[in-house]
């Protein structure tokens, strides 16, 4: 039975160099190497017995461990084969036992085809900027919410996550989060609780599936137009909301209907002005 010793950066670097592996930087591979911040993570997820939950990039397994020893039914998304490998053996009474699965490739391109399959209930992962925002983005536009959600991301990411609007963090990516969910900021880790030390400060991010979402008729249109609000943020609302009308449909009109002041700017609209635009524009473009 293959044994690692997640706490040390020796043991995980002697570990991976006997298996002729390197950790990958396109990947964002970074190992927590802190038990107690383990923990804390996992104790964020508030884990029953027997849920559903779904792990992105688990990497070696040091959270892994962590979710299965809280008796979850557990679902790793991993790309890298090697890491994969590894996986089999150090899970293979998990694996087994049934209550650990590892699907393999981009979670981007397989995540539809799981969630058919099983509904999962919370989502862990530790991830880079690009994946957390494209994955939270395409579960939004399918119409698919995690009851719970904990991210490990960069610092810079997770305030963005949280941003209220006409701050200098508020993005399309706080849009769609706080549409969805009640966002909250976890405690700031480190960067020597992680093994290759990054170079810069991670913290941790919960969102909750909010009770009762704003109603929209048509999540895909509300991810593209919000993304297109922002795709120019020191153009007014007018300028940007321009492309997506078709011929004959004025600008001007749409956000008088949406009580939207047109010299606005994507980060003045609250989520609220969002949804109702949204709204409004399919409302005309039917």
């Amino acid at each position: 039975m293959v044994q690692i010793d997640y706490n040390s950066p020796l043991a995980l670097k002697n570990f991976l160099e006997e298996r002729g592996m390197a950790m990958q930087k396109k990947f964002g591979q970074n190992f927590l190497v802190n038990p107690q911040a383990r923990k804390r993570i996992v104790t964020m997820l508030d884990i029953a017995p027997g849920e559903a939950i779904w792990e992105i990039g688990p990497g070696l397994g040091c959270m892994t461990r962590e979710i299965l020893d809280q008796k979850a039914n557990l679902k790793a998304f991993e790309i890298d084969r090697g890491f994969i490998s590894i996986l089999n053996e150090i899970f293979s009474g998990e694996i087994n036992g049934g209550n650990f699965k590892i699907i393999s490739g981009d979670v981007l391109k397989t995540w539809q085809q799981e969630a058919q399959n099983e509904k999962p209930v919370k989502l862990f992962g530790n991830l880079p900027y690009n994946i957390a925002s494209t994955f939270i983005a395409d579960t939004i536009e399918h119409g698919f919410a995690f009851d719970r959600c904990v991210f490990t991301v960069q610092k810079e990411v997770a305030q963005r996550i949280c941003a209220s609007h006409s701050s200098k963090n508020y993005s399309s990516f706080s849009v769609l989060c706080q549409w969805q969910y009640d966002v909250s900021l976890g405690a700031e880790i480190s960067a020597g609780n992680f093994w290759p030390r990054p170079n810069v400060a991670s913290q941790t991010v919960l969102l909750v599936k909010k009770d009762s979402p704003l109603e929209c008729s048509n999540p895909k249109f509300l991810v593209k137009l919000i993304h297109a609000l922002f795709s120019s943020r020191r153009k007014t609302v007018l300028n940007n909301i321009k492309q997506m009308l078709p011929p004959g449909l004025e600008a001007v009109e749409v956000l008088e209907k949406a009580s939207i002041d047109k010299n606005m700017r994507a980060e003045n609209l609250t989520v609220a002005d969002y949804v109702r635009l949204s709204e409004t524009c399919t409302s005309a473009i039917m």
